[in-house]
């Protein structure tokens, strides 16, 4: 029997085993890709927001060569905290249902059953795009992650989004040799979200035409060597090999809905949750990292969420030695 199963072997979910092991609590971390598994989704040459020292956790030194670290240095630095902690871990394990009985949850993975005390869901939002729900949105040309601009040098490529993804996307394909690139946005202008260094950028290679730009536009179908853009002023179709759409991500709502955790209504369909306990509606089910903020995906991030996972140890293990 397990004093608590974490859900989700992110940086929060990490720091969560981290502070159960301190207590001596019996813990176990699953997830259904890779260690950090969506940073390791993260485009390959990403920088983070924040400075290493703010993605630290379990008192292990982030040492990057930049003051701000990139995904590289980040995914090194994970494994060497899971080395250093010898976290219990289960990668490429999917959980898929939950049965609550009078003392215990038992939880139902793709590969074995385990029986539980509490739950700790900190799954994050990377693993479930926004989908354009357009015709052709299913054909292989399109996808809603981006990695490396490698496989779209010399291609007429279309991004969708306005925020920093779409924009990182965008110069870097431009420079490494994109034969065409569009950005197509929703809004009148670019979001006031974008990297104070990547905005005159972006500006400047749309003011050019270097990257062509379609403001209060949306793509309304793709076709295998074209889409369809509806403008302000009229439906246009542009020549088009790729569309990466940088739509943004949502939070796993299913597994918290088989949890039993209500939403507040809200249009942000935010998680019912104790902010000082960080347990959920639901008896012994805990919410941790930016899973918290439902919709709202940047209100919850790792340097201020780290938190979270003293505060549920902390109120697991008080529960524990009444």
């Amino acid at each position: 029997m397990l004093d608590l199963l974490i859900i989700g072997a992110g940086p929060i979910g990490l720091a969560c085993g981290i502070e159960a092991k301190k207590k001596n609590l019996k813990y176990l971390i699953v997830d259904k890709g890779v260690l950090v598994n969506s940073l390791y989704n993260y485009p390959q040459n990403m920088t983070f927001f924040s400075t290493s020292d703010r993605l630290e956790i379990g008192d292990v030194p982030f040492i990057s060569n930049n003051i701000k670290p990139t995904k590289t240095e980040a995914l090194e630095y994970y494994r060497r905290v899971s080395k250093s902690w010898s976290l219990k871990i289960k990668l490429y394990e999917e959980i898929l249902n939950f049965k609550k009985t009078k003392n215990y949850f038992k939880v139902i993975s793709s590969k074995k059953q385990y029986k539980t005390q509490n739950i700790v869901v900190a799954t994050g939002f990377y693993d479930l795009p926004f989908l354009l729900n357009i015709p052709g949105e299913e054909l292989s040309k399109v996808t809603h992650y981006y990695k490396d601009p490698h496989p779209y040098f010399g291609m007429n490529i279309a991004i969708i989004g306005a925020a920093n993804s779409a924009v990182d996307v965008a110069l870097e394909t431009y420079r490494k040799g994109a034969k065409n690139v569009s950005l197509i946005i929703r809004e009148k202008k670019l979001s006031k979200k974008v990297k104070y260094w990547s905005k005159p950028d972006i500006e400047n290679r749309i003011k050019e035409g270097a990257i062509k730009s379609y403001f209060g536009s949306i793509v309304t179908r793709i076709l295998k060597d074209k889409i369809y853009i509806k403008t302000p002023k009229s439906q246009i179709s542009i020549k088009n090999d790729f569309v990466i759409a940088m739509t943004g991500y949502q939070p796993n709502f299913s597994l918290i809905n088989k949890l039993g955790v209500n939403l507040k209504n809200d249009e942000f369909k935010t998680p019912v949750y104790n902010p000082k306990t960080m347990m959920s509606n639901k008896e012994n089910v805990y919410l941790a990292g930016v899973v918290c903020g439902g919709l709202k995906t940047n209100k919850w991030f790792i340097e201020n969420s780290r938190i979270h996972a003293e505060i549920i140890i902390n109120d697991i293990f008080k529960k524990k030695s009444i």
